[in-house]
């Protein structure tokens, strides 16, 4: 579902239906005859996956291995026309109707056969575009949401996810491909494969203008308007049908997350979510946001145990009856993205949690009201939605990989959620709340050192540095004292990891010797400075 909007079913075969063309996935019960080997990963990865999985200490199992290339001739030979394989559940898209399907659930190596979807697709052809509805005119600047996360402190420090690469699966990508906002992407050569699951056209970019919006928060640049990691290499993938609902582009999403994977991607950005769809007997229940039940979610955890962030919106249905996220953001471990308004306010149509296991969710929140987007003629406008807030924690993820290559993905996301606005009290509205680039790189950097707390510079000139590699439980007191023990100073402050380290001013103190002594309930520690 764009923005967000959503047991598998046991064939049943009626002599009514024989004549009917429908798409099913036929899974398979090994991969034995296979002609690749995880010996030889070369042959089915790309170096740049075999390198992510490396630097997480992520090693190569089964499931990394393509299907068996003779299972998908023989259930060619029935009849049936084969689409995309999955090698993570081991299994291949076909169109076919019932009376081939019996033929195929009877071959020895089959388990099981699912219908996902009616009627015929992957045919090269067009679909309908869906429109949007927009909220009034962009200003004239993006600085307000890029403010929020520190984008613009990221860019000014110089990383703009240069090197990195970025998967976005949606619905369409209107525009792209012809806006000027987007024509550096081109000019560059960065976009680096685009793939059509929907209908195999070819062309991505078509169908649906809301992944041209969401892309544009990260990747656009004109003048008037700055995506916040627009010098990364992307790659593009239709996944989402914007014309019906059904069970298929969940696995369209996992075909498309496999192929980010081999091709080396380092994010995957889904603006997308699924819980209802057009035939109730594949609706999910929310008992079911387990994060291990939906097949979107099972192929959001497999990407994540691969060393890829996965960012995805929380989805819109706050003020529904649902109200909760929609998966695959009830995936532990991966980054679910709520929208709040620009002065910090959760927005009413945002999903909230708890997910049915009881974790908090969504993990972070951005600005989801108003967002300026570019749309496919190359104009600005604003769009609201937890589609939008998510591309923007994205952009954040890939200038922190850009910054900060020698950590591992899972520390990354570690440091964003405990350097984030409500790490110490998070909450199933707001999640560990609005993640910062200063606040992860103070966090980081902290961490650093060995000490538990340290000062800096020494000597100092006219401000002295504090910095925690922990923040302090409660407040932290200061106490400043000259050379032959007297009492100066006493100031109190509170911290977070946008003042940590704590600058501290030293105008009213000559130039000499001073100490500071440092306490908190659990740190209590004296320095000696000088002061020029």
């Amino acid at each position: 579902m764009v923005g967000c909007k959503g047991v598998f079913i046991l064939l049943i075969v009626s002599s009514s239906t024989w004549a009917q063309s429908d798409r099913y996935i036929v899974f398979f019960k090994d991969k034995n005859s296979n002609p690749y080997s995880l010996s030889q990963p070369e042959a089915f990865l790309s170096a740049r996956s075999l390198q992510r999985r490396m630097h997480s200490g992520i090693s190569l199992t089964a499931e990394d291995l393509p299907v068996t290339p003779s299972y998908v001739t023989q259930v060619r030979a029935t009849g049936a026309k084969t689409f995309f394989t999955s090698k993570w559940l081991n299994g291949v898209l076909v169109e076919s109707n019932a009376s081939m399907i019996s033929s195929i659930a009877s071959l020895p190596f089959v388990t099981k056969v699912d219908l996902v979807a009616p009627g015929k697709k992957l045919i090269g052809g067009r679909s309908k575009r869906l429109s949007q509805q927009h909220a009034g005119s962009a200003t004239e600047t993006t600085q307000a949401q890029l403010q929020m996360l520190g984008l613009d402190k990221m860019q000014q420090d110089g990383f703009f996810g240069e090197g990195v690469t970025i998967s976005i699966l949606d619905a369409g990508f209107q525009g792209v491909n012809s806006a000027l906002p987007f024509q550096p992407i081109f000019a560059d050569g960065r976009v680096k494969m685009t793939q059509d699951f929907v209908t195999n056209s070819g062309n991505v970019y078509q169908f649906d203008e809301h992944g041209t919006e969401v892309f544009s928060v990260i990747a656009a640049k004109q003048k008037i308007f700055t995506g916040g990691a627009y010098k990364a290499n992307y790659l593009l993938f239709v996944t989402e049908d914007a014309n019906s609902e059904y069970r298929i582009e969940e696995y369209n999403w996992l075909f498309a997350a496999e192929k980010a994977d081999s091709a080396g991607t380092d994010v995957i950005q889904s603006s997308l979510g699924y819980n209802l769809f057009d035939d109730s007997q594949m609706d999910y229940k929310i008992a079911d946001l387990n994060g291990k039940t939906a097949v979107v979610s099972k192929a959001a955890s497999m990407a994540r145990d691969r060393g890829i962030i996965v960012v995805v919106s929380a989805g819109n249905e706050g003020t529904s009856g649902w109200h909760f996220i929609t998966p695959p953001a009830d995936v532990d471990g991966i980054l679910a993205i709520g929208a709040v308004n620009s002065l910090g306010a959760k927005v009413g149509f945002s999903s909230f949690g708890p997910t049915a296991d009881g974790r908090i969710k969504p993990d972070f929140v951005a600005l989801g009201q108003s967002t300026a987007v570019v749309l496919p003629d190359g104009t600005l406008s604003t769009a609201s939605g937890t589609s939008f807030s998510s591309p923007l924690v994205t952009s954040l993820v890939a200038g922190l990989l850009q910054a900060y290559s020698r950590y591992t993905p899972a520390q990354l996301v570690l440091a964003i959620r405990l350097s984030a606005s409500q790490s110490t009290t998070p909450d199933n509205q707001l999640g560990y709340g609005v993640p910062n680039y200063i606040a992860v790189k103070n966090y980081l950097e902290a961490n650093l050192s060995a000490d538990e707390v340290f000062i800096y510079p020494n000597p100092a000139s006219s401000t002295l540095r504090l910095a925690f590699k922990n923040l302090p439980q409660g407040k932290v007191d200061l106490s400043f004292y000259d050379a032959q023990g007297k009492l100066l100073s006493n100031p109190v402050t509170n911290l977070n990891w946008l003042n940590n380290p704590l600058e501290v001013s030293l105008s009213t103190l000559a130039a000499g010797s001073y100490f500071l002594k440092v306490k908190t309930a659990t740190v209590s520690k004296t320095f000696r400075f000088v002061k020029l």
